[in-house]
């Protein structure tokens, strides 16, 4: 008996032994028309055994380049489609830079940061407290992301002021949509959107524990009723 231990290692293995094999006695055929009969057959036995190809866009380009590919590329027959190279397909693509920046604040993202610095730079009062507002609204969500409760207006403040050092001063008796709406709109996201968003997500959180905490079937939510029955030994 022979193990596929023992055996030459496929190159594709999804098309199974005997497709390697087929292509393996291609390369033997000195005939250059039985070689390209024989080859257009496995191509249709290829998309036989790989029916989910045929769902991919020009998916006979994707058989034939196979085929050479199973072939080590030494296969002479006429293709319909360009001859796949061996040194292309097999060159890696040159490693994408990896950013080397340092983030601030990681718990506010970089988004947060660039936000940060505009507001930093910006002299005109009004767009500075529109930036501020923004600032203060973006805290609270990834607060409440991060600790799933809401957070003090006081305490953002003190924060966003440290941050800053005393350059940003938050004032949450300013409404939020009174500035953004007049001063920076349209630079992130639309206001409605963004405030739709928002509070959608709140919705959203709330009701998820409410169902929870309501559900009859569920152990972990509606404490007071549930009650573990005690079986008598």
């Amino acid at each position: 008996m022979q193990y596929n231990t023992s055996r030459e290692l496929m190159a594709i293995k999804e098309y199974g032994r005997g497709v390697h094999d087929m292509v393996k006695f291609l390369l033997t055929i000195e005939d250059r028309e039985v070689r390209q009969r024989n080859a257009e057959a496995v191509i249709e036995v290829m998309a036989i055994l790989s029916p989910h190809m045929k769902a991919i866009e020009d998916y006979q380009h994707k058989l034939w380049d196979h085929l050479f590919l199973i072939a080590d590329y030494q296969l002479d027959v006429d293709s319909p489609y360009p001859k796949p190279v061996k040194e292309v397909k097999q060159s890696r693509p040159e490693p994408l830079p990896y950013p080397k920046t340092k983030i601030r604040w990681n718990h506010f993202g970089k988004k947060f940061e660039d936000l940060f610095n505009r507001a930093m730079e910006e002299q005109d009062e009004e767009k500075r407290q529109g930036f501020i507002n923004v600032l203060a609204l973006y805290m609270k969500v990834a607060y409440n992301n991060w600790h799933k409760e809401n957070i003090q207006d006081d305490m953002i403040k003190d924060e966003l002021a440290q941050m800053s050092k005393g350059k940003l001063i938050y004032d949450p008796t300013i409404k939020f949509t009174d500035v953004v709406s007049t001063s920076i709109e349209g630079l992130i996201i639309p206001v409605e959107k963004f405030k739709k968003n928002f509070n959608g997500n709140f919705r959203n959180n709330n009701a998820n524990r409410n169902f929870r905490n309501n559900a009859p079937n569920n152990p972990m939510g509606n404490k007071k009723k549930f009650k573990f029955k005690k079986k008598n030994l």
